[in-house]
């Protein structure tokens, strides 16, 4: 037996809010940290120029700190940056 692929799907903004209250403020907005150093990540693609390397490193950086405090809470909150990693 395999396990299948699970697909993310959106939650009720009350939910949120429901789950965000059981959780410290430095995870919060750690989680928010993660979720926008990702995107920035998956941003950069091709030649980078040298601007863009050290942009690109810098949410990186961002990335792994936030990443830090989410795992010190519950491993399962990492977050991983989409294309380009």
């Amino acid at each position: 037996m395999t396990a299948s692929d699970l697909v993310p799907v959106p939650i009720p903004d009350r939910v949120a809010v429901l789950i965000g209250s059981c959780m410290p403020p430095h995870v919060l907005n750690a989680e928010i940290e993660a979720e926008c150093a990702a995107r920035e990540v998956g941003r950069f693609r091709g030649p980078l120029c040298t601007e863009d390397r050290a942009d690109r490193e810098y949410a990186l950086s961002a990335l792994a700190r936030a990443n830090k405090v989410l795992a010190a809470w519950n491993p399962g909150l990492t977050v991983r940056p989409g294309r380009g990693w």
